[in-house]
């Protein structure tokens, strides 16, 4: 459903990623979606949230991500004022590695 006003969240977007069933759909549907450069940063953003959930340094994430300091600090900042949504998913994926 397209948005009616600017500042309303359109959420057809969201209830399609909730109805894709597997990886392969969910990569088709992203690559269709985002360009190449849209795709890789988000992917870089989360790299660095899981290597901040692990312990790693900036210089450590830096090195395994390339990602620069600014992306890393901007990512560090979501952990502490953010909305919890990489928290969850972290958690849900280290639960789903676990069983």
């Amino acid at each position: 459903m397209p948005r009616s006003g600017n500042k309303e969240r359109s959420l057809a977007l969201y209830e399609s990623i909730l109805q894709l069933k597997n990886m392969e759909e969910c990569q088709a549907f992203f690559d269709d979606l985002c360009t190449v450069g849209e795709l890789r940063a988000m992917e870089q953003r989360f790299d660095v949230a899981l290597l901040l959930d692990e312990g790693l340094v900036y210089t450590e994430i830096l090195e395994k991500t390339g990602a620069s300091s600014a992306t890393i600090s901007r990512v560090n900042r979501i952990f502490s004022f953010g909305k919890g949504g990489f928290r969850e998913a972290i958690e849900r994926r280290k639960e789903s590695k676990q069983e």
